[in-house]
């Protein structure tokens, strides 16, 4: 898990941006790839059952999803804070013979401008409440009447568990923030549960998750 100590909310966000960079880009060094090579389980069933389009993948890491899906047909747009990331994640595309877009930057950095999305996956892509609900209705005014939301996250119950996610409660989510950000989707699946993670060396053993996955209107 990440714990950065009480001190570091303390920090402006410039010095905590600078931090966590530091942080994941030392996560990231090793040849290892530390959250594995296989996709996210929760964003294989839904990619798997949806006619390839095109799909954003936030806080992407090493790769893992964007590697999968566009092996699945599907036109990836990746981004990612972390160079280390980035790199791994085109090695890894280049290791199944395919090819992704994968940006550097944060969600501040990345402008989606026109780009419409049939599908925006945030697995495990957690961010504070001040920021989490105008971002959500951001990425969801760029995806597609009839797209669609996937979303796996560490619950709040999560918190102190060692088998992943981070610290601080803030980042921690829970299905009734989602109900509310995601507010006018139809819900095609909705679940909070202890699940067995088996991903790479940060994401092992049982972990509370929330799962939630929606639909646009096509109005």
């Amino acid at each position: 898990m990440v714990d950065f100590g009480v001190g570091f909310y303390k920090l402006t966000s410039h010095d905590k941006f600078i931090m966590m960079l530091e942080f994941w880009n030392e996560r990231y060094a090793s040849e290892e790839y530390v959250y594995g090579k296989e996709p996210n389980i929760f964003f294989k069933s839904w990619v798997d059952r949806m006619p390839p389009g095109r799909i954003l993948l936030p806080g992407e890491g090493e790769g893992r999803n964007a590697a999968y899906a566009a092996g699945r047909h599907w036109d990836v747009l990746a981004f990612d804070q972390s160079s280390k990331a980035r790199e791994k994640a085109l090695r890894l595309a280049n290791e199944h013979g395919v090819n992704i877009d994968y940006r550097l930057g944060s969600v501040f950095d990345i402008q989606l401008n026109n780009s419409m999305f049939d599908m925006i996956a945030l697995v495990f892509f957690h961010l504070h409440s001040g920021m989490r609900k105008k971002y959500h209705e951001y990425l969801l005014s760029h995806l597609k009447p009839g797209g669609i939301i996937v979303v796996e996250s560490f619950a709040k119950e999560q918190l102190n568990r060692d088998s992943g996610g981070p610290r601080d409660p803030d980042l921690l989510y829970a299905l009734d923030e989602l109900y509310d950000d995601f507010n006018g989707m139809e819900v095609l699946f909705s679940a909070q549960d202890d699940v067995m993670l088996r991903e790479g060396r940060f994401h092992q053993g049982m972990a509370q998750l929330v799962r939630f996955v929606g639909k646009k209107s096509m109005v």
